[in-house]
């Protein structure tokens, strides 16, 4: 009896939110104003406000373990205190989060055949073992097409192929993409096999010594700066139990121009050879030998996810995550000139979207059903480590997740008419993004570049790889006007390829008025997901499914 009468509490008050009444002062409610009111909290001057604290010099490209996430912590936890959501890890807004920060470095070089190359030049090293030095001598080099293992796609590049202790070369990228009308894959989607971060781990799998992947600027969707800027400097993987000795002792990257020097001293031409490659699971042998030293300074150290929850006023044990990551590359003191990268697109754009969602939530008089949390995660940009960490050590159980909305490099260049679904076809999300786009008058379109694999890319694909549907949307590619349009080609100009470059700064001309859509957007899709009692499925044609 005592069961039954419990839950008619939350019945009742289910009922009575459906009429509009409420038991406060004139016991009138109206929750549609009342939405509507938190839907235009969201504003401009808001996010412009917060992106440009964030990527303000003091923050110093809030590089993890640094003073910059310090900075960062307490800004983002002071913001959550003032707007009173609850501490989201018991009574702290904090998730630790074990690092092992590995430095290379930068004196090393990589011998194949008869070629040495320079580091940052014709190649980029380093090593995930916690070890302060690995050397791979005198190791074969064979090269392994797009290194891709994929029995559902009837592909697989190892095929009776034993590369222990050997140097493998990979493509970049998968199969489908310089050949999206042969069937293979998903044409120029990218497919999750195409991920740099996939062939390391299947290379590992085989058990190589090394694995070198051959960058090119179309595949990998960035320039070789991108390469040598990321992959360079403080590395970080999660700290694990057998110092990642499973790991291959060498990853690295060689640029286009040294991997055809690689090829043409084996007799090959590079091109000839990935167009085998393209065709059907391919390997070769290049005849030659590797050798490379990587010495590394190793520290462990701990940083953290921020985590602050609004409960649902019924079912507070069910939540709605939003996610974004806070950190960006820090600062290089060897670099002349401006040493700092400020990320102030990638991603204090997205942080300070989720800072704005949150408070919108604070403005409705009556809180969703169900709970509303905000994971901000840490070392997005070194494999998207916050949340792999946070995935694997989930403190809301991923069975009461319902879904997660996902903000990074949001819409500085204006409105548009259309909304930029990345991957999209994955979830029933999209059935509410649809909705809330319905109401700007706007579209859902697909993105604009899918051979990037951009959903494989952001942290929302580590609630997917777990079964938990993620949505990842953001401004569209058609300018809601000429004014807009013009304004969009100017600022492009100034933006493109700043891309983990020190010019990825703030500009006070920047139109937020995008990002304001975007987000009213995703706060819309996430306050209908609260209200609701549904459980957002993945697609059939999905690669993921709920556990």
């Amino acid at each position: 009896m005592k069961r039954i009468q419990l839950a008619a509490i939350p019945l009742l008050s289910a009922t009575l939110f459906a009429c509009g009444v409420n038991n406060d002062k004139d016991n009138t409610y109206n929750a549609q104003s009342d939405f509507t009111r938190a839907y235009q909290s969201i504003t401009d001057a808001t996010l412009k406000a917060h992106t440009k604290t964030l990527s303000s010099d003091e923050f110093e490209g809030r590089s993890p373990t640094s003073k910059g996430e310090k900075i960062t912590l307490d800004y983002l936890i002071s913001n959550f205190k003032q707007m009173g959501y609850e501490p989201g890890n018991g009574d702290s807004y904090l998730q630790a989060v074990n690092l092992l920060e590995m430095t290379a470095s930068p004196a090393m070089t990589m011998t194949i055949g008869n070629n040495t190359f320079e580091y940052k030049k014709g190649m980029i090293a380093s090593t995930k073992r916690e070890k302060t030095q690995v050397n791979v001598n005198d190791s074969d080099v064979i090269f392994v097409g797009f290194g891709v293992n994929a029995p559902e796609y009837d592909w697989n590049d190892y095929a009776g192929l034993d590369v222990k202790g050997k140097t493998v070369v990979i493509l970049v990228n998968d199969p489908g993409f310089e050949n999206p009308d042969s069937g293979k894959f998903q044409g120029k989607t990218m497919t999750y096999y195409g991920r740099w971060t996939y062939k390391y781990e299947e290379a590992s799998r085989q058990g190589a010594a090394a694995a070198i992947i051959v960058h090119e600027t179309a595949p990998a969707s960035y320039g070789w700066s991108v390469v040598a800027n990321s992959w360079s400097g403080p590395q970080y993987s999660l700290v694990s139990e057998n110092g990642n000795a499973d790991r291959v002792a060498v990853e690295g990257w060689l640029s286009n121009d040294a991997a055809k020097k690689v090829f043409a001293d084996a007799g090959l031409d590079f091109a000839q050879e990935k167009a085998k490659a393209l065709v059907s699971p391919y390997h070769s042998n290049l005849k030659q030998k590797a050798s490379i030293t990587v010495n590394s300074t190793m520290k462990k150290s701990v940083s953290h996810n921020v985590i602050a929850t609004l409960p649902g006023s019924q079912t507070p044990e069910e939540h709605i995550i939003y996610s974004a990551h806070w950190d960006h590359l820090g600062k290089d003191e060897n670099k002349k000139g401006d040493q700092i990268y400020n990320g102030a697109h990638d991603n204090a754009t997205g942080t300070a979207t989720a800072l704005a969602i949150a408070k919108a939530y604070k403005e409705l008089t009556i809180a969703p059903k169900r709970s509303v949390t905000f994971l901000i995660v840490t070392a997005e940009e070194q494999g998207l480590l916050g949340s792999l960490y946070y995935a694997e050590h989930p403190i809301i159980a991923l069975d009461k997740t319902v879904a997660n909305i996902n903000m990074d490099a949001m819409n500085v260049l204006g409105r548009t008419k259309d909304v930029s679904v990345v991957g999209m076809g994955k979830s029933e999300l999209e059935t509410y993004l649809a909705k809330a786009a319905k109401r700007q008058d706007r579209v859902l379109t697909q993105e604009s570049r899918p051979e990037a694999g951009s959903y494989y890319r952001s942290d929302h694909f580590s609630f997917a790889k777990q079964g938990v549907p993620a949505l990842y949307a953001k401004g569209g590619n058609t300018p809601i006007d000429e004014k807009t349009a013009d304004y969009k080609k100017r600022t492009k100009l100034l933006i493109t390829g700043c891309y983990h470059q020190v010019c990825d700064q703030f500009r006070e001309n920047w139109d937020f008025s995008g990002v304001r859509e975007d987000s009213q957007l995703l706060f819309e899709v996430g306050y209908d997901l609260a209200q609701s009692s549904d459980w957002p499925k993945w697609n059939a044609a999905s690669e993921f499914q709920r556990h």
